[in-house]
């Protein structure tokens, strides 16, 4: 498999790592939508950054990623689940989008909102305006304000490919002088920055890592697999509609000509529902509607 985390640590200092590569699941989430290079570009690279972020958490839950602004990309959300699997999506006005248009160009005024949302415990959410370079830029600023572990990202896509790295310190442990730890974070970091774009999308994890740090002791880990999945169903859709009422549901069906149409923004998947199915919902029957609309 292709789509795939890595995790890494470098034995002599309190520093780890991590690598993610996405193909097929990447190729999944553009193949929904007409996407601008540059939106699907800004995409994969927020495919990426929750794919490595999601092995800095401990938690069965949702990690979402979402970007919002006044620009040509007024919406791009990511949402990685603890099972590993990913889906997202952006809005954009294409005639506002110029061939090779950056971050600030696509999302002036942004704000990037990470909300980390586990199926037992406290909902967390972080916010961060949009104002470095490019998202890795952003994401390193976001933990860089937040007083956390120093953590730095490095995030590339291609429309075909995006991959990313992620450096992150530890508590102290096997250095406990600031000096020395500041020194090995930036003689890491220092190399990391060498990695062209090119390289990043195109060499395997075991060269990247030799290419890099060929010369420093680095233990690596099993790989963890990611996959392409979108959390909608027609169960799902059935709730929406019951939690409308009856009355309104019905209203509803009515008002567009006898079937409502509930359409997944993600995975452009159709859900329908007629008069029989809505009654069939209020009654107790489930969603699997007897009639021969359904999808």
């Amino acid at each position: 498999m292709s789509d795939l985390t890595q995790r890494f640590l470098f034995d002599d200092t309190d520093v780890r790592g991590e690598l993610a590569g996405l193909d097929d699941s990447y190729q999944h989430v553009l193949a929904k939508h007409p996407y601008p290079e540059p939106v699907a570009q800004l995409l994969g690279e927020l495919l990426a950054a929750a794919s490595l972020l999601l092995g800095t958490l401990k938690f069965e839950g949702l990690l979402v990623l979402q970007a919002r602004s006044s620009g040509a990309v007024p919406l791009i959300m990511v949402e990685c689940s603890s099972e590993r699997e990913v889906r997202g999506i952006a809005r954009y006005h294409a005639e506002q989008i110029a061939p090779g248009a950056n971050l600030r160009d696509l999302m002036p005024e942004g704000v990037l909102t990470l909300t980390v949302d586990p199926r037992a415990g406290q909902r967390y959410q972080g916010i961060v305006p949009l104002e470095g370079v490019d998202l890795a830029e952003c994401l390193t600023g976001y933990f860089a304000n937040s007083e956390q572990l120093p953590t730095r990202f490095w995030l590339r896509a291609d429309g075909r490919r995006a991959r990313g790295l992620l450096l992150q310190a530890l508590p102290p442990d096997r250095i406990k002088d600031p000096k020395e730890r500041a020194a090995q974070w930036e003689h890491l970091s220092t190399l990391a920055d060498t990695l062209t774009s090119e390289e990043l999308l195109g060499l395997d994890n075991e060269t990247i890592l030799h290419r890099l740090y060929h010369e420093e002791p680095v233990r690596v880990f099993e790989p963890q697999h990611l996959r392409f999945q979108c959390s909608c169903s027609r169960e799902r859709s059935a709730n929406a509609l019951v939690s409308l009422g009856q009355a309104d549901a019905n209203a509803l069906v009515e008002e567009h000509g006898g079937k409502v149409t509930i359409d997944c923004q993600f995975c452009n998947e159709r859900y329908e529902f007629d008069a029989t199915d809505v009654a069939q919902l209020f009654a107790g029957g489930g969603s699997e509607a007897p009639s021969q609309t359904r999808h």
